[in-house]
């Protein structure tokens, strides 16, 4: 007991001289708003996020479920018919602008990688039941070629995915890899983009029969899930959703996908 107590006033007290910063706004976060976030933005990890950060971070208008695309409408919407997305359904935490695409961005430098496990606690929170209801069997990243992680020294996808995987309690594996360096999917117009990404992903794991959580971090088109979810479905995977933290909605500032 006194052990315990010991350690929690030891905490405290460095709270008291290091006040924890949001992994957001990178603003001071006083220790109780640790505790009100409960299970949306922390955890084990001991990540924060303010509550304004989760606001905005969170804020997104309806989806359809399958496709992902801006819609009030049942699935198969309008967008479902258009894009050639082969997810049998998408989890979305919000658009790719605003305060999401710059913390995406700062998740693709090693020093964002705190900021990927908060938004990964969001995207949970928002999609628990969701996820729930696709009995998913195994979370796979997206995963990036060798020589790009190298130049980066982080893949947003591996830290979202391990820790959707662990708030899910589910395993998480790269059963995929990136068989070709393919270049950047924002350097091609968007018809232009499936063709970049086809046949670029092998199956490097057994898949069979599971039903597989697909995990990156910005979707545009819907290429490289669809690629993904390809490789997987050939591999003898049973189905095969996605989850993203944000989804470009026909913007000019399009992401990696």
């Amino acid at each position: 007991m006194f052990h315990r107590l010991g350690g929690r006033w030891g905490a405290e007290g460095l709270d008291l001289l290091v006040p924890p910063r949001c992994a957001g706004c990178q603003g001071d976060l006083p220790a109780a708003n640790g505790e009100a976030l409960g299970s949306a933005a922390t955890g084990a990890t001991g990540v924060l996020v303010c509550p304004s950060c989760c606001r905005d971070l969170s804020h997104d208008s309806a989806r359809c479920g399958v496709c992902g695309e801006r819609s009030g409408a049942s699935p198969p919407c309008e967008g479902c018919r258009r894009l050639r997305h082969r997810c049998a359904g998408l989890a979305v935490l919000g658009s790719y602008q605003g305060q999401l695409r710059t913390a995406i961005l700062r998740c693709k430098r090693p020093s964002g990688e705190p900021l990927a496990v908060a938004l990964a606690g969001l995207l949970v929170g928002k999609h628990r039941q969701t996820f729930t209801d696709w009995n998913v069997d195994l979370v796979v990243p997206v995963p990036m070629h060798w020589s790009r992680r190298m130049v980066r020294g982080t893949s947003a996808a591996d830290e979202l995915a391990v820790e959707i995987a662990r708030r899910l309690r589910l395993p998480c594996r790269p059963a995929l890899r990136r068989s070709v360096a393919t270049r950047m999917q924002n350097e091609f117009p968007l018809e232009a983009r499936r063709g970049n990404v086809a046949n670029a992903f092998r199956v490097r794991s057994d898949v069979r029969a599971k039903t597989i959580l697909v995990v990156d971090d910005v979707c545009t088109t819907g290429s490289t899930l669809a690629a993904c979810c390809t490789a997987l479905m050939v591999a003898g995977a049973t189905t095969v959703y996605a989850a993203v933290v944000a989804k470009a909605d026909r913007s000019p500032n399009a992401g990696d996908d």
